[in-house]
């Protein structure tokens, strides 16, 4: 009799299709935790020293983005131009300033910081070095100092796309739309640029503020995707992405500055450490075979950014949005978080399917959907079911997993879309390596996301960056339309 129940209950175990295991507990195990631990990597203390003191601990930090371009990191393999850089100047210090013990070597450790950060943490003792690309500013000296440049002569130009308006030279920028961070040189120079237009009598350039959490690779992409107007970047970092966002116009011959200067800063008063690295950097600069070397090895492919504000793709947001809203409100979501999420999982597109069964705009499983914790079926048949499950199912990762006072709501977004991608046991994981590792486990951009790529690799950094890049483009044409709206 016994038999015959357990017989009976795998039966219907079966029935209930492929999400017939429960979600994982929200607590790791003993073993999860001691494999999460194993992959920690101590974090050096904060210390403000110059070279000797360096030389006594033969180590090296160095302040760098997590960028594509310049720093990152994919299943444990590190990359990037300040990568490359950084294990040049190990190289370059154990054979020019060796130890008197040979068997002590010297150490370069990288810290990815957000790059709004860089120079604080720098003049804060978090690190030696601030790297990535960081051109030399009159603001920025009152702050740190700057080695040697790596390259001079270095130009600021405007990069347009496929949809952007034309423009044949910076006057033609009057009363265009462009983005960039404010924490960039890049800014700076836009604001002196709009003071030379007052005085012309031309409208300014109306300077759009990019999320710091976007790097210039990442507004290249949005770019070449139609997504927005136009940037500022230095030349050789839209060249370089040149080689794969195809549909790039870059206008080298109406920079914005032309006179750049890239280096390292260090914190003032480190007069030891400015000799040392000038050494360094005049063997390594641009024009030195290494430099060369560099300019245009690191190009990161990641999913390719389609263009979630075409005018037939916005034909699909128009028709879903009420949808997206009325469940993003029943489960307490922001509704462009969520229809960015949907253009990431199929283009808003409710006849998708997937290799592995997932179907409509949320990319589900049916039987994920059946499951009593989400209890909605016929989610292949309507795109109304179909969202209304996702949403729920994202819903039920936050309350279960990120159910901590200290996430913001963005954050708590960003993580869940983390657990539907790589599942909620590896978001535990990520979260728990972030926080062992010395970065903050509530924040996404810049801490977590560092942690998923060492664990899984890049394709669930690059999911919750595409689709965080399509809500900042929804987000701007709503704002447009509701411009329009107002001035009729």
């Amino acid at each position: 009799m016994r038999y015959l129940l357990l017989l009976v209950l795998a039966v219907l175990m079966l029935a209930r299709g492929a999400w017939a295991e429960e979600l994982p507990s929200a607590e790791l195990s003993k073993a999860e935790e001691a494999e999460v631990d194993a992959l920690v990597l101590p974090l050096p203390k904060a210390w403000t020293g110059d070279f000797e003191g360096m030389r006594e601990r033969r180590l090296v930090r160095i302040l760098v983005p997590y960028s594509k371009t310049f720093f990152a990191v994919d299943r444990g393999r590190q990359r990037g131009i300040a990568y490359e850089i950084g294990k040049a100047l190990e190289t370059w210090l154990n054979k020019k300033h060796p130890n008197k013990n040979k068997s002590l070597q010297w150490r370069v450790a990288f810290i990815p910081v957000g790059r709004g950060e860089l120079l604080s943490k720098l003049v804060e003792g978090e690190g030696d070095i601030a790297a990535g690309g960081l051109s030399i500013t009159d603001k920025r000296q009152q702050m740190v100092d700057f080695t040697a440049p790596f390259a001079s002569g270095v130009r600021e130009v405007v990069v347009t796309g496929p949809k952007s308006m034309t423009i044949e030279k910076l006057d033609d920028l009057a009363g265009k739309e462009v983005m960039v961070r404010p924490s960039s040189s890049y800014y700076e120079h836009l604001i002196e640029l709009n003071a030379s237009f007052r005085e012309k009598g031309l409208e300014p350039i109306v300077i759009k503020p990019a999320d710091e959490n976007l790097e210039s690779e990442d507004l290249l992409e949005m770019v070449n995707a139609g997504l927005i107007n136009a940037v500022v970047v230095d030349r050789y970092i839209a060249e370089t992405w040149k080689s794969v966002l195809v549909d790039l116009d870059i206008h080298v011959d109406m920079p914005v500055r032309d006179d750049i200067q890239l280096a390292w800063a260090i914190r003032k008063e480190s007069p030891q450490l400015l000799k040392v690295l000038d050494g360094f950097v005049k063997t390594h600069k641009l024009g030195t075979t290494f430099g060369n070397s560099l300019r245009n090895k690191y190009v990161k492919n990641s999913k390719e950014l389609f263009d979630a504000t075409d005018e037939e793709e916005l034909k699909r947001f128009a028709a879903l949005v009420g949808i997206f809203e009325k469940h993003a409100g029943t489960y307490d979501f922001d509704y462009l978080m969520l229809m960015a999420q949907g253009f990431q999982e199929s283009q808003l597109n409710q006849e998708a399917r997937s290799h592995r069964g997932a179907v409509g705009v949320m990319q589900l499983l049916p039987s994920t959907a059946a499951d009593p914790s989400v209890a909605i079926e016929e989610i292949d048949k309507s795109a109304d079911r179909n969202i209304e499950a996702g949403s729920k199912y994202m819903r039920l990762l936050a309350d279960k997993y990120l159910n901590d006072p200290e996430l913001t709501p963005l954050n708590r977004t960003l993580m869940s879309f983390a657990a539907y991608n790589a599942g909620p046991g590896n978001l535990r994981k990520f979260r728990r390596l972030a926080e062992k590792s010395g970065l903050d486990k509530n924040v996404w951009f810049g801490n977590v996301e560092h942690a998923a790529a060492r664990l899984v690799g890049r394709e669930t950094v690059d999911y919750v960056g595409n689709i965080y890049k399509y809500y900042v483009a929804y987000k701007l044409a709503r704002d447009k339309e509701m411009a329009k709206a107002r001035k009729s």
